[in-house]
C-alpha cells in the first residue's frame, strides 16, 4: 500500500533540529522524499506499523507532528503529478 507521510518538525532547538534528521532518515529508509517534508512509502501493514513506531519513538508530540495518508494498493489512480521533479516507479526496478 502506499502510505504518504507528512511532518513539522520543531527546528528552534538544537534537539529539534536534531529530531528534524532522524526522521528524514527513517523516511527515506521507507519512501521516497517527494517534497521537503512529505515522503512516499510503499509499505505493507506490517512495516507500515514499523515506520509509524520508529517515528513516534523520536518526535517530540508536544512540538511536532506527523501525518500518514494511506491511500492503499490502486494508489496509482489516486495520485497525479504536475510539474517538475517526476518521482521513481516506487514498485519498478531498482536498477536501470
Amino acid at each position: 500500500m502506499l502510505v504518504l507521510v507528512t511532518y513539522d518538525v520543531s527546528t528552534v532547538s538544537s534537539e529539534g533540529q536534531r529530531r528534524l534528521r532522524q526522521v528524514s532518515k527513517i523516511c527515506q529508509n521507507y519512501g521516497q522524499r517527494v517534497q521537503n517534508s512529505v515522503f512516499e512509502c510503499v509499505v505493507d501493514a506490517a512495516q507500515f506499523a514499523v515506520l509509524k513506531l520508529k517515528l513516534l519513538d523520536v518526535i517530540d508530540q508536544e512540538q511536532d507532528s506527523l501525518r500518514f495518508y494511506q491511500l492503499g494498493n490502486n494508489y496509482k489512480k489516486k495520485v497525479e503529478h504536475l510539474g517538475v521533479k517526476q518521482s521513481i516507479d516506487l514498485e519498478g526496478p531498482l536498477i536501470l
